[in-house]
């Protein structure tokens, strides 16, 4: 049977197909309702691309015509659950404020879906910049990419050790997940805290399988620089500030010292994030700009003088203005039906929807290009998105406070809580951007290492976004009334133990009452901005003065922003990428000096599937637990309902954690330095 060449122009398989877009809505409606609970009950997400890539294998394999660029676009469209749920992290802030006594079903659906779509736009002309002309690693889109190959069918001995690395590492996560995240018997982080007179902090240490395989794939570089961020947190900021506050009457020191560090340390990260961003983003103008003037280019062009290749082509610019019109229009609208039920007059209404719509599509390309960085640095799985929600609540926030000053909203208590919702729904659509921008980067490197048609997956996506906008709000709605929120409860007499933290809305919530009652401390914001230009000089320093030294400031901004025990288990991977492949670099320079580069590449390709293993188990098993959590509660059980075991045996958890942890480390390098040299002639 002919192998076919999946990068070559002129290919005729299946790739954006009608079983491929209902299997894609399926798993998209299913991993939304999922993700929607983690994020309101813990304030995590799942990515839902690898389980997605590798359900779409599962089933399509029934079909004979069936190929990796099918599967891929089933991923495609499906990731838009585990990112568009992401406006969870803002949009329960309109019932905290008591502004809303339910989700309007058709105001949610529009702001996830056009927020999504912008985010899907906005990402066009940043793909040449950020995947074909840039050597960002994008770990989870590398790891998708490598289990579509691995799956595709084929049947050589390299893509059956492959299968062998992938399963590995797949086993061994999903059975540590299990075990920490579902039976709770083993911890999935720790914290090792300690006091000198009034200043604490904490080494922390994280647990995570998936987060030591994306570190391994994230690169030196990032992950020190992610390192500097959490050493300037926890060994600079937080010990300061708890030596000079007072903690609460009987609030412990490990409390306080979160609690400084969730309200102010977070701060100063979402300041560094803000410069760095922007900071990138100036350095991304020019191939922007590049892409931008090729794709309208190809457009002008006839079909005969069309000389792109198949694999560089995107959705037209004709047709992205169309859409975008299309967008506008329906953001448009809107706008004017949550701003119409405050009964302001006809003028102040069309300056907060014109305004409304203004601030979110120019911030949009904003954090769409600040996001794909971030994605690219670390994954989407640890990419703050919640950072850029805080920018996003600031800004937001700022723009209505000086509109509503100048017209006199303020006069009124109900004009302050219509300005607070207001801002609160202006970054929601913002947030959406963020989202989905974070995942099409991903995506879109994905399908640029299997040879996937750039421009099918613009579509996927999209229809993904719309797909999944209208899962949300009666998801939603329904863990709601069967929970309630901090501070927003459906009926009296509800179980508030039950009840759904929401934590990054409650976050979110608290700064915008901050800025519109002048009490927000913008100290710490500005102190993050000087941060992260002093962490820009030095990268230009760096880059200016060696050759392989840099140091990301995006990523130090993350390393400040992220919690702690996240980070570790990045840095350590990366970390131990570095010094293997120095390690086999030595040891290939010994047996077989003739084949270095070749040598080193194999070894490190068992390195890379394993850790896509590592990725693929602890995102499936995020799913199954999720699923099993869901079913648990909406029958009137536990929230719980795999714990084995008791609080009391947290101490024994947090040792066998770690042991489990420097074992599945062990094992990792193994598996890579075993590598058998055959003798080359």
């Amino acid at each position: 049977m002919k192998q076919e060449d999946f990068m070559s122009h002129e290919l005729n398989v299946p790739e954006l197909t009608l079983r491929g877009m209902l299997l894609g809505m399926l798993i998209t409606v299913i991993f939304t309702a999922s993700n929607v609970y983690l994020g309101l009950k813990v304030g995590l997400t799942f990515s839902s691309s690898i389980p997605a890539a590798v359900i779409s294998m599962a089933i399509l394999k029934m079909f004979s015509d069936s190929n990796v660029l099918e599967n891929n676009m089933v991923q495609t469209q499906a990731s838009a659950a585990g990112t568009l749920s992401a406006v969870i992290f803002i949009i329960p802030g309109l019932l905290m404020l008591g502004y809303w006594q339910g989700f309007a079903f058709w105001q949610t659906l529009m702001i996830c879906a056009c927020g999504g779509c912008l985010g899907v736009l906005f990402t066009i002309p940043l793909r040449r910049a950020m995947i074909v002309n840039s050597d960002l690693p994008y770990p989870e889109g590398l790891a998708a990419a490598e289990i579509l190959k691995v799956g595709s069918g084929s049947t050589d001995g390299a893509k059956v050790n492959g299968v062998k690395d992938i399963m590995a590492g797949g086993l061994i996560s999903g059975l540590v997940s299990l075990c920490s995240g579902g039976f709770q018997v083993i911890a999935a982080e720790a914290h090792y805290w300690f006091t000198f007179g009034k200043i604490t902090s904490q080494f922390p240490l994280g647990f995570s399988p998936a987060l030591l395989g994306a570190g391994y794939l994230i690169g030196i570089a990032s992950g020190i620089a992610i390192l500097v961020g959490m050493l300037l947190s926890w060994g600079v900021f937080v010990p300061y500030l708890t030596s000079v506050m007072t903690p609460a009457a009987g609030q412990s020191a490990a409390a306080f010292a979160s609690a400084v560090w969730a309200q102010k340390v977070r701060l100063i990260g979402a300041g560094t994030i803000g410069i760095a961003a922007i900071w990138t983003l100036l350095t991304l103008v020019k191939p922007i700009v590049d892409g931008m003037r090729i794709s309208i280019q190809a457009m002008s062009q006839t079909e005969a003088e069309k000389s792109l290749h198949r694999m560089d082509t995107d959705l037209s610019p004709k047709t992205t203005g169309l859409v975008l019109g299309v967008i506008v229009i329906g953001l448009l609208g809107t706008f004017y039906s949550f701003i119409a039920e405050a009964n302001l007059s006809a003028g102040v209404t069309g300056i907060f929807v014109v305004a409304g719509v203004a601030v979110a599509i120019c911030m949009g390309f904003f954090v769409a290009a600040a996001c794909g960085y971030m994605a690219g640095l670390i994954g989407t799985s640890a990419s703050p998105i919640s950072g850029i929600g805080i920018l996003g609540i600031i800004i937001s926030s700022l723009v209505v406070l000086a509109i509503g000053s100048a017209v006199s909203l303020f006069d009124t208590e109900m004009g302050s809580k219509f300005a607070i919702a207001l801002a609160i729904f202006m970054t929601s659509v913002i947030v959406s951007i963020a989202a989905i921008s974070n995942d099409n980067l991903q995506d879109l490197k994905t399908g640029y290492l299997v040879g996937a048609t750039p421009w099918k997956q613009q579509v996927a996506l999209l229809l993904g976004c719309v797909v999944g906008a209208f899962a949300i709000a009666p998801v939603l709605n329904l863990l709601y009334e069967a929970y309630g929120f901090v501070g927003a409860m459906p009926r009296a007499g509800m179980d508030e133990t039950q009840v759904l933290s929401a934590p990054q809305a409650t976050l979110m919530t608290t700064i915008a009452k901050g800025i519109f009652s002048h009490n927000l401390d913008w100290n710490y914001i500005l102190f993050g901005v000087g941060v992260g230009i002093v962490m820009i000089i030095v990268d230009i320093l760096l880059k200016k003065n060696t050759a392989k030294y840099c140091l990301p400031p995006l990523a130090v901004g993350m390393g400040l922003y992220l919690p702690p025990t996240l980070e570790m288990p990045l840095f350590i991977g990366a970390a131990m990428s570095y010094f293997v492949c120095r390690y086999l670099r030595r040891r290939a320079e010994q047996r077989s000096p003739q084949h270095v580069e070749e040598d080193v590449e194999t070894c490190n390709r068992h390195g890379v599937l394993f850790a896509s293993g590592l990725i693929v188990g602890e995102s499936l098993m995020g799913v199954i637990i999720a699923i099993i959590i869901v079913f648990s509660v909406t029958s009137g059980g536990s929230d719980s309902p795999l714990v084995l075991v008791g609080k009391d045996f947290a101490p024994t958890a947090d040792w066998l954690g770690l042991i489990v942890f420097i074992a599945l480390i062990a094992i990792f390098i193994k598996r890579i330095i075993q590598t058998n040299f055959e003798a080359k002639s």
